[in-house]
């Protein structure tokens, strides 16, 4: 399995809950290394620029406004196919399909607010994480 990089944020309902050290907690025991990390309070067009594939669906309005509310923290994860670890790590969109011990089943509250996003392709994680962190040298 390849060394990938992939985008984790923790959402505003998450950091509100200062749930930020047991999420990265559980990001390390997974065997993923957090290779860059800031905590930012997204403005409206950072938002609506990083959630653009969604801008046709009923729910961007709600995601971007959720999003804009408070701080997130971002990371770039680095580790053995780190994507689908990460995204394992997380659980199920909706925090009430999650498995148990995944962040969103621990930390979620319901499909809009669960507390984390974690890229879902190479692709994508490619655009996530320069889209934050442009020029870093991770």
């Amino acid at each position: 399995m390849a060394v990938e990089r992939t985008l984790s944020i923790i959402k505003p309902d998450a950091v509100e809950q200062n749930h930020i050290g047991e999420i990265v907690a559980m990001i390390e025991a997974a065997g993923l290394k957090v290779k860059a990390m800031r905590m930012t309070h997204l403005s409206r067009p950072q938002a609506e620029g990083f959630y653009y594939v969604h801008k046709e669906r009923p729910f961007f309005g709600e995601l971007v406004e959720f999003m804009t509310r408070g701080p997130v923290v971002l990371m770039c994860l680095e580790g053995e196919g780190a994507i689908a670890k990460w995204r394992e790590v997380m659980g199920a969109t909706n925090p009430a399909e999650a498995a148990e011990g995944t962040v969103r089943k621990r930390f979620g509250s319901n499909i809009g607010e669960n507390a984390s996003h974690g890229s879902d392709a190479t692709e994508t994680a490619a655009f996530e994480v320069s889209y934050f962190f442009p020029g870093y040298d991770l």
